[in-house]
């Protein structure tokens, strides 16, 4: 049905439009950032964040993700695309990275945190940040000054089998591991049409 397929391509067109404005304000907030930069995204997908963020910063890009499937997407469109000596992807736990101490200068979780521990998650990305690194991350959670979760939570978590975390539980977990929220955005009105 040819109507149908013109409307799923608009409803395909304006998802990646969302998905890479939120890439875009992820970035916006990853501090200085330059071309000799090492930059990580934990729980990469196939990639695409990777390459905007070269584009952008011009950095090295590392990614990890635990799909192969994924890795070797995001690696045969980095070949694409002639960044491949910048921008890789690799299959590997985001909890247990094979990043040096001290190595990196920004990373970032973009809605993949509600699938790990947050401790160990921020214990893995204070050790291999730089001092002065900047750690981002978008997500949802649920805010416990306003009770429990949600309905809305609890069959989020069921659907995906994830566990969607508190407010504080970001909070706690960041400060047991020293890194220091230096910004907090509530995007809650900017992604209800998403």
């Amino acid at each position: 049905d040819p109507e149908h397929s013109e409307y799923e391509k608009k409803v395909i067109a304006e998802l990646h439009r969302l998905e890479s404005a939120q890439a875009e304000f992820l970035m916006d907030h990853l501090g200085q950032v330059g071309p000799d930069d090492t930059l990580v995204d934990a729980g990469c997908g196939r990639g695409g964040s990777m390459v905007m963020a070269h584009r952008r910063f011009g950095s090295r890009v590392e990614g990890v993700t635990l799909s192969a499937a994924q890795a070797d997407f995001g690696n045969r469109r980095a070949r694409e695309l002639r960044i491949d000596d910048h921008v890789r992807s690799r299959v590997c736990n985001m909890l247990d990275t094979p990043f040096e101490k001290g190595g990196i200068t920004a990373s970032w979780n973009n809605e993949s945190t509600m699938y790990v521990d947050l401790h160990d998650l921020f214990g893995e990305h204070s050790r291999f940040l730089k001092v002065g690194g900047r750690y981002v991350t978008i997500t949802g959670c649920w805010n416990p000054r306003y009770g429990q979760p949600s309905k809305w939570v609890s069959q989020i978590n069921a659907h995906f089998e994830c566990n969607i975390h508190s407010r504080r539980e970001y909070l706690r977990a960041m400060a047991d591991n020293r890194l220091v929220p230096h910004t907090i955005v509530d995007l809650t009105p900017d992604t209800l049409p998403y």
